[in-house]
């Protein structure tokens, strides 16, 4: 009998699946048809890779074991079971991360491009076998279903700031496993800032062996004068990362180190002195908010700090891009120094935010030169985003370097489409839609889900110049894992669909019905959620 296909919303296929099976995949497919049949994974059901698939295979061989305690064999060739195809074909009509997903009575079965959409094809098949029923012995039957998947956006990052407070590898993996669930592709890792350093840098070991620790902590808010009274410390060694990264790898996710300059730098300041304008940082800072001191880059011994600190970071990560940061720089201390004035005049620059962007681009142009791309927070455009800036500093004749990435999070959306109309990528992680630290209350869930990273307006030929958005773990005020749970969960997967899911696919109430399994999941993990989240049916 051939098989009956009705292409149908995900939210009618909840109720069309049997067997207790829905397909509750987050983000939401491009197309999905129910199809007639179950397919049933057994003891004897085998895992079929082409050489390209191997790891995908060994990774979803794992996976089966872990979760479903189904101990599968791998074979590269022939016979019926969970197919994991290369088809370089499929990429001309579904991209580089795009797959199809088809079970029918005989087999399951992936195909995609590219290894990276099989993985993603992986990770659909995962949630459709039950992602709530981990580590119980149970019949794994998947209802007949046709799938096929493709992103909106190339750019799908999760932010972590461990420069206020670090967290460690276990924490990091585990937020890479449910990154890679919800098949968000970029880990943003904000590994230094005024209050620590915790990147081992091996030719300057004071950023780390000083920089990464600090006296005590501010608590209870920016105003707040309360203080944690214990210390705070912690980095990675070069060979910690290497082995994250490998991890990332592994579930298809490059990490984008950022490493703050020329503001955000009191950290290093503390570590090596003569790196700041003012000079008087003794100690890691304990407070948090925008500090005094920046790097001073009129001096040539900072331009070569720096130099020797990417060199290593591009050595160590394999990612060609590496974000600058280059936000909430304060200009009063290149104000009031006569040396950073001197160089402004020797340089014709006008003004601090023509320093700033002068500064920028020299950085952008030493990493061009070794075949890397610079990112920065949109400050580094030269356009005032800040009421505590003066207008006057902020009036800018220096152009910043063309093939930056710009990281739109704060200032009027017309600046974005200036940005774009100016030849700039954009990745849009605007504050009011994508801060985690942000309360439930500032960003509710459905807040979250309905951030379009395309501002309303944009003129259809600049589109593509937004490539994608973010969502911004920022760490002051999250001493603790559980802490950061609370912020991260379960808004993450919002934003997941936000950069994966076709405008015309998103639906909030299909979202909130779907989202049932993700939490059972993290409740059953020790995850921890908002209060409200913790009970099975929540209300907002």
């Amino acid at each position: 009998m051939k098989n009956t296909r009705i292409i149908l919303p995900l939210v009618l296929l909840l109720a069309i699946f049997g067997n207790g099976q829905t397909t509750g995949i987050i983000p939401q497919p491009l197309q999905v048809v129910a199809e007639e049949g179950k397919y049933t994974i057994t003891p004897s059901t085998i895992i079929i890779a082409d050489s390209a698939n191997k790891e995908n295979a060994d990774y979803l061989q794992e996976l089966l074991k872990v979760e479903h305690q189904k101990e599968l064999k791998i074979k590269r060739r022939g016979g019926k079971g969970i197919i994991l195809n290369h088809n370089p074909q499929l990429t001309q009509k579904l991209g580089e991360e795009g797959y199809t997903l088809m079970v029918d009575n005989s087999s399951i079965s992936i195909s995609a491009g590219t290894t990276t959409g099989v993985f993603y094809g992986i990770m659909s098949l995962r949630q459709l076998l039950g992602i709530d029923n981990v580590n119980k012995k149970e019949k794994l039957s998947i209802a007949g279903i046709s799938i096929e998947d493709s992103p909106r956006f190339k750019w799908r990052a999760f932010m972590l700031d461990e420069g206020r407070y670090f967290k460690g590898t276990e924490q990091v993996k585990k937020l890479l496993d449910e990154m890679a669930l919800l098949k968000m592709n970029v880990f943003h890792w904000h590994l230094t800032d005024d209050q620590g350093w915790r990147l081992e840098i091996k030719k300057y070991p004071k950023l780390t062996q000083l920089g990464s620790t600090r006296s005590n902590s501010q608590i209870g808010g920016w105003d707040s004068e309360e203080r944690s009274n214990t210390p705070h410390s912690g980095y990675y060694t070069q060979e910690q990362v290497k082995e994250i990264i490998a991890y990332a790898k592994e579930r298809q996710i490059t990490i984008i180190p950022e490493i703050e300059m020329p503001g955000h730098a009191s950290a290093a300041i503390a570590a090596y002195p003569w790196l700041g304008t003012i000079g008087e940082l003794k100690a890691v800072p304990t407070v948090f908010g925008k500090l005094p001191d920046s790097f001073n880059v009129s001096d040539p011994r900072v331009y070569e700090f720096l130099e020797n600190v990417l060199k290593e970071v591009m050595e160590l990560f394999p990612s060609n891009i590496i974000h600058i940061g280059g936000d909430e720089v304060k200009f009063d201390s290149w104000k009031s120094s006569e040396e950073i004035q001197n160089y402004m005049n020797k340089n014709g620059l006008a003004s601090p935010a023509d320093l700033h962007v002068f500064f920028t681009n020299r950085i952008s142009n030493y990493l061009n030169k070794n075949g890397h791309r610079m990112m920065g927070w949109n400050e580094i455009l030269g356009e005032n985003v800040h009421e505590w800036q003066d207008a006057s500093d902020m009036e800018v004749k220096e152009n910043l370097a063309q093939n930056t990435l710009v990281h739109f999070w704060k200032g009027n959306l017309d600046l974005v489409s200036k940005a774009v109309q100016d030849g700039y990528e954009i990745v849009n992680s605007h504050h009011e839609y994508s801060y985690l630290d942000y309360s439930f209350k500032s960003i509710p869930l459905e807040k979250a889900y309905s951030f379009d990273p395309i501002p309303e307006g944009l003129a259809e030929s600049f589109q593509h110049k937004i490539i994608g958005s973010g969502c911004q773990m920022w760490g002051e005020w999250i001493p603790e894992a559980i802490d950061m749970d609370r912020m991260i969960f379960p808004r993450i997967a919002a934003y997941a669909e936000v950069g994966w899911t076709s405008k015309t696919r998103k639906d909030y109430g299909v979202f909130r019905s779907n989202l049932d399994r993700l939490l059972s999941r993290w409740r059953s993990q020790g995850i921890s959620l908002p209060a409200k989240f913790e009970k099975v049916n929540f209300e907002e």
